[in-house]
């Protein structure tokens, strides 16, 4: 199975499944000498871990990282980094009903057809738990990339959107609430309309926002390793995530041209950032902003209509712990993945050392 590791220069292996032994990673390219601040890097798991919220799915894990190679007292040896997560409490039972059954939306189908063989407790490889791995990794990035500041949140959840840019916006306040929306009345009716959707058995889906700031001139590279590309690739990598826009986005194109042109300022910047912070492909000093839609998950507490192994239709009734709304835990999970990307390509631009 390929397609297991991201990156080139700072990269990230993962192994292990949503009910396996445990998860893992290795991280490779990481330089050596760097005291790593290892509460940092549990505190970005404890953000992504289930049963953090009565939002969330009640499994409870604690998603305590064990690293197993690349760091001699506290510091990085700039050999590969190696790490664990066990898996503690899977209760892989709740999918035997799903041994012969595809779920709808669910990668049971593709996996069965591509592979000849798939793990249905949790959905195996393809469970969103693989992304407890992205976490360690891109906690380790954030930390090498000091003082660029990546801070993601949720700005809408269905039907229900945060009104404001985030400038007009307190991003200390994204932990201040379950939902990690840094607007206060805002937030709380994303968290009713979570809870109405979960007491109904169904689920919800809604938007990230990313803000990336002290971010130089220079990073990415014309025609297909664009920095933006590279970002698109992160994202769409993470469960769930079904679109991207980067700056203006969409609501862009109603402009003109004559609206839409940052204007380049004396120092280097731009009246306006209309860009998102990259510009053909390379950042150009603003802040780098972008927008992650996530659909709403596909396990629901309803029975629904599907076939078997067999191709005959059945009954996928609903059970399980599961997530009525990603978008809560998913934060840390995009912080992870642009961490990813920006570590990487600094090394390309900057070198081993930095």
């Amino acid at each position: 199975m390929s397609g297991n590791t991201f990156g080139k220069y700072f990269s990230l292996t993962t192994f292990g499944e949503s009910h396996g032994e445990a998860l893992g990673g290795i991280i490779d390219g990481c330089p050596a000498g760097f005291t790593l601040d290892m509460q940092a890097i549990q505190a970005e798991m404890d953000r992504r871990k289930p049963g953090q919220s009565t939002l969330v799915t009640q499994r409870k894990e604690s998603d305590n990282v064990r690293f197993l190679s690349g760091i001699f007292e506290g510091k990085t040896t700039g050999t590969p980094i190696g790490f664990i997560i066990e898996n503690t409490n899977s209760k892989s039972q709740d999918y035997d009903h799903l041994k012969d059954t595809y779920r709808p939306s669910h990668a049971d189908y593709v996996y069965d057809k591509k592979y000849g063989i798939r793990d249905y407790r949790g959905g195996g490889r393809s469970s969103a738990r693989e992304t407890a791995c992205r976490v360690v990794g891109g906690a380790i990035a954030k930390q090498l990339l000091a003082p660029i500041q990546i801070k993601a949140y949720v700005s809408a959840v269905g039907e229900i959107r945060v009104d404001k840019s985030y400038t007009a916006l307190d991003l200390s306040l994204i932990e201040s609430n379950a939902v990690r929306c840094p607007d206060p009345s805002t937030a709380e009716a994303m968290e009713q309309l979570i809870r109405q959707v979960k007491k109904e058995g169904d689920s919800v889906g809604g938007v990230i926002t990313c803000v990336v700031q002290q971010v130089p001139v220079g990073l990415g590279a014309p025609v297909f390793d664009k920095l933006d590309a590279v970002l698109a690739q992160a994202m769409l990598s993470i469960n769930a995530v079904k679109g991207i826009e980067f700056g203006s986005g969409f609501a862009g194109t109603q402009l003109r041209g004559s609206q839409h042109n940052d204007i380049l300022l004396p120092n280097g910047q731009t009246q306006t950032n209309h860009a998102g912070g990259i510009v053909g492909g390379i950042s150009n000093g603003m802040d780098i902003y972008f927008q992650v839609a996530f659909k709403p998950t596909a396990t629901i507490m309803k029975d629904q209509p599907s076939i078997n192994t067999q191709n005959q239709v059945v009954t996928v009734q609903g059970k399980g712990r599961h997530d009525a709304c990603v978008l809560p835990r998913a934060v840390p999970i995009v912080e992870a993945m642009t961490a990813l990307v920006l570590q990487d390509l600094f090394v390309e631009q900057f070198g081993k050392s930095l």
